[in-house]
């Protein structure tokens, strides 16, 4: 398995390296980095605002993963995992908040939440992308979770079209079977929308797809980050070798 403490790949502009935040200060650059892309470039309403943090109450129960330049020191990329146990403690999953998840009661102890994945603007490339993963990776693994659930969301900046597409494209080769299936709270309302656009999967949900996630239900519609939620549900025993291979870097 990989080491959380070590730096990793690195492209000709930088080096990148994951670990889990330790601290405080170390979390707060989590919640910084997220505050400065949904809310100052994606225009999500942040409650709390007033300190430049994206927090919420789930943060203090969730272990933080972050992406960082060694040349700069700068957090570049951050995931936040809530693991079963603490999940409990917190009172549920953030997306139960979102989603009924009845249907997977039988898999809670098993299963770790990922969400709050962002990236900064200037690294926006497959050199972070990879590191997110790879420390997402070394996490399942090291602590033995079975399933991966969370959720991948779409930009409604267009009124919802562009995420019933992309809906419509992935649901039929990638859904999940109906004993694994959850339930929007607030449905996108697909009836309304056009289904038919020609899409491009956004690259976080075509990365689940080809680890081999389901999409798990109908998205729900998020107002205060504008945006439809698609539940994704990983089963550990499905993933893609190929592609597991190619997160898994520098094995030790």
């Amino acid at each position: 398995m990989l080491d959380l403490n070590r730096q990793h790949a690195q492209t000709p502009r930088s080096k990148l390296g994951f670990s889990l935040a330790r601290t405080e200060a170390e979390v707060q650059e989590a919640q910084r980095i997220r505050f400065k892309v949904f809310a100052e470039e994606m225009g999500a309403k942040i409650p709390n605002a007033d300190h430049g943090l994206d927090i919420d109450r789930f943060d203090a129960f969730c272990d933080h993963l972050l992406v960082r330049d060694s040349e700069n020191s700068k957090v570049v990329g951050t995931y936040r995992m809530l693991p079963p146990e603490q999940a409990v403690r917190a009172g549920g999953y953030y997306s139960e908040t979102e989603f009924d998840m009845t249907r997977l009661a039988n898999l809670r102890d098993r299963m770790v939440e990922v969400g709050r994945s962002c990236v900064h603007q200037d690294y926006r490339d497959g050199a972070t992308i990879t590191q997110l993963w790879s420390g997402l990776a070394d996490y399942i693994g090291k602590n033995g979770h079975e399933y991966l659930i969370g959720c991948a969301s779409i930009s409604m900046s267009d009124g919802g079209h562009y995420a019933a597409s992309v809906y419509d494209k992935v649901h039929k080769l990638h859904g999940a079977p109906s004993e694994y299936r959850v339930f929007p709270h607030y449905p996108l309302p697909l009836h309304a929308l056009n289904r038919n656009l020609e899409v491009t999967v956004p690259p976080l949900i075509k990365g689940y797809l080809r680890l081999g996630a389901y999409i798990a239900g109908q998205p729900a519609w998020d107002p205060d980050f504008n945006t439809a939620d698609l539940f994704i549900l990983l089963p550990v025993s499905r993933m893609n070798p190929k592609y597991a291979k190619h997160f898994m870097l520098n094995p030790s």
